[in-house]
């Protein structure tokens, strides 16, 4: 079993990166390039939903979409929001299985917040590279999201 790690600040809360990250209309206005539609298919974003991504095309050549359910979702009391997720359907789920993603949200001082990236994963042939074009490609729309934000803010 393989692990990957990644984070970024990010110059926004926690709590509005957290926002736009669960909220399907806005993620799909953050950066169609990155990640060209959001949707549940089934379930409201619990635990036990399914989610479906539909990669843009600045990604779409390495996955072009990403069928996610759910497992865990959690708030704590100090402002730090994660969800867990596990691929169950498409080219992520061809090259590894397991592959469950972590993202949080952590607030840092002055109304910032770090957003990290943790990818469990178990490749299903022995040269299959770990997913490093995944942690990229998750890193930048987390950067994406401060961007949308800020300019969503300022435009107020």
């Amino acid at each position: 079993m393989g692990f990957l790690n990644g984070e970024v600040k990010l110059n926004i809360p926690a709590s509005k990166a957290w926002e736009i990250y669960r909220n399907n209309e806005l993620t799909r206005k953050v950066n169609p390039d990155l990640l060209a539609d959001a949707q549940y298919l089934e379930g409201d974003g619990t635990p036990g939903s399914i989610r479906l991504l539909k990669l843009g095309p600045a990604v779409n050549k390495y996955v072009s979409q990403s069928k996610e359910k759910i497992e865990k979702v959690k708030e704590d009391k100090n402002g730090t929001y994660e969800i867990t997720y596990k691929v169950v359907d498409g080219e992520l789920k061809k090259m590894y299985d397991p592959y469950t993603v972590t993202f949080t949200f952590t607030p840092l001082q002055a109304g910032d917040c770090t957003a990290a990236w943790r990818a469990q994963y178990n490749p299903l042939i022995a040269d299959v590279p770990p997913p490093e074009k995944a942690k990229k490609a998750a890193l930048q729309f987390m950067k994406e999201i401060e961007n949308f934000y800020l300019s969503f803010s300022a435009a107020m």
